[in-house]
């Protein structure tokens, strides 16, 4: 179930950045095709000059500009170098827009219509700073703003790029802690059509997502921008994600696609996916299976901030349903925790099982239901490491698959019965709370059931060593003498006294350690003899 969960969730962070990338990319695109061609000056530096000044109003930032040269007749062709677009005052970090060349072609027929046939840009780069940084910027922008020079509207208004191109980008996440790699996705083609301030412009993207490595392709359309309210920008379309390799987060594995459609504004992105997974492994496991999931979720493209409304993950012969959120809280700097809140109504504990025990066939087979609190802090360790549990359980109609210990299991039912000669199977029930932290699972109050007995348990166990720790308390319905017969029975008939309990029957404490191969039971004398010892 860790991973199940763990798995979607990463599904789902794709497409928020997959988004985040075609929002950044067609603002910053649109800006800059579109100021090429406000008006067709004469000259290459009168041009130049309008570039460099019309960025730094638009986008309150330092520009730089190389050589540009403007060609009019017969038909306009501009090329252009070095274009860098910094934050003020901001030389500690890469420029926020980078682009090594550019090329403008127009035709003077379609100027005087307002429409520019082609833009091609190459080697364009936009580094994202960090989330804190970020809000900085915004911050002193406030408190300082800037009054443009011209009417942005006008820059805008009417201009229309036929196609833009730009081949071989990258955006780049810095990373808040330094030294720590940035994160990087290859662009490897973008284009957009009807590229204007006033209307949504349609686009395709094909990229390599950073991680999980994968390829994604992304089409829609974008816009109209709203300079006043940016969050409010519309956008739409559809995407898939192929060859997603989950080996790169630690403690799970696999191949992973997806595909879905997204919509709305955007500060409200309403997206709709599926994804598959068909050699699916959490290492603690080893076992690959086949993990497939439908999700609806609600990302705010202006922060990243995720809200799950519901996931449907299916694997083997179970299901689940989870929802909740995955948000970034002030002053955290690791990245973003995952909150959610889980159900498992129709489940097989066989394969939950399968997730976690590295074994040929799992030690229990069963109906499983369950709810828990699902927290993954995002910390740089494995998955069963950091993740918090906190739920309750119940297994019905289980059986243990190794023969002998399901006949030891048939035998105590017997005896607890009074009945040890009676040659049975019988199926066993479980229910319970329990807690997950830091690699041990926790059950305070687990309860097992079979025909004649009933055991009170509480204890935990370790997930990596597979070492137990437990102790409990036996009910039966017969006396110690009744579990046996002959003269076995009349010699245990002087210690019937010392596990008599209220109700009739016997109640024996024992513990549980060793490891989970090599379990050791042991009567606990230390309660048999302390008073109170019947329940």
């Amino acid at each position: 179930m860790v991973g199940t969960i763990a798995a979607r969730l990463w599904g789902v962070t794709h497409v928020r950045r997959a988004i985040w990338i075609t929002v950044a990319l067609s603002s910053a695109l649109v800006v800059l095709a579109v100021l090429f061609v406000a008006a067709v000056p004469l000259t290459s530096n009168t041009l130049r000059h309008r570039i460099v000044r019309t960025l730094s109003e638009r986008l309150n930032s330092d520009v730089e500009l190389g050589d540009l040269h403007l060609r009019v007749f017969p038909r306009l062709h501009a090329d252009g170098v070095a274009l860098r677009i910094r934050e003020h005052g901001r030389t500690d970090v890469p420029p926020l827009i980078g682009v090594r060349n550019f090329t403008v072609e127009a035709d003077l027929l379609g100027l005087l219509r307002k429409r520019v046939a082609h833009v091609r840009i190459d080697g364009l780069e936009i580094n994202i700073p960090p989330d804190d940084d970020r809000g900085k910027v915004k911050q002193d922008a406030r408190a300082a703003p800037r009054k443009p020079d011209v009417d942005p509207s006008h820059i805008e208004d009417g201009v229309v790029v036929d196609v833009l191109d730009a081949d071989g980008a990258r955006l780049v996440i810095i990373p808040r802690k330094t030294g720590k790699k940035p994160k990087v996705w290859d662009i490897h083609t973008l284009r957009m059509r009807s590229v204007g301030g006033a209307q949504a412009m349609p686009y395709e993207a094909t990229l390599t997502n950073g991680v999980p490595p994968g390829e994604i392709f992304t089409s829609g359309r974008f816009g109209p921008w709203q300079p006043d309210a940016p969050g409010t920008t519309p956008l739409e379309g559809k995407f898939t994600f192929d060859r997603a390799d989950l080996s790169v987060f630690k403690g799970i594995a696999g191949t992973l696609a997806a595909r879905g459609t997204f919509g709305g504004a955007l500060n409200r992105i309403d997206i709709h996916g599926e994804t598959d997974t068909p050699d699916f492994v959490v290492n603690v496991g080893g076992h690959p299976f086949d993990l497939h999931a439908k999700y609806h979720t609600i990302v705010d493209g202006t922060n990243g901030d995720t809200r799950l409304e519901r996931i449907d993950a299916s694997f083997l012969n179970s299901s689940l349903v989870a929802s909740g959120s995955v948000l970034d809280p002030p002053g955290h700097e690791h990245g973003r925790p995952v909150s959610l809140d889980v159900r498992m109504d129709h489940a097989r504990i066989e394969d939950v099982m399968r997730m976690a025990v590295n074994t040929s066939q799992p030690p229990m087979v069963g109906g499983l239901t369950l709810t828990t609190k699902f927290f993954l802090p995002a910390e740089d360790r494995d998955v069963a490491e950091r993740l918090r549990l906190d739920g309750r359980f119940a297994l019905a109609g289980a059986r243990f698959t190794n023969i002998d210990v399901q006949g030891k299991i048939d035998e105590l039912s017997r005896r607890s019965r009074g009945e040890p000669e009676r040659k049975d199977r019988v199926l066993s029930n479980f229910s319970g709370r329990f807690t997950l932290a830091d690699g041990r699972l926790s059950l305070p109050d687990l309860t097992f059931g079979v025909p004649g007995a009933t055991i009170r348990l509480a204890g935990g166990y370790a997930l990596k060593p597979g070492t137990l720790d437990f102790h409990g308390t036996m009910l039966m319905d017969a006396k110690i003498s009744e579990m046996t017969t002959g003269f076995k029975s009349l010699l245990l008939k002087a210690v019937d006294p010392l596990f008599n309990r209220n109700g009739g029957g016997s109640a024996i404490p024992f513990t549980i350690t060793g490891t989970r191969k090599d379990p050791s039971f042991a009567l606990d004398y230390h309660r048999v003899f302390k008073r109170g010892n019947t329940p």
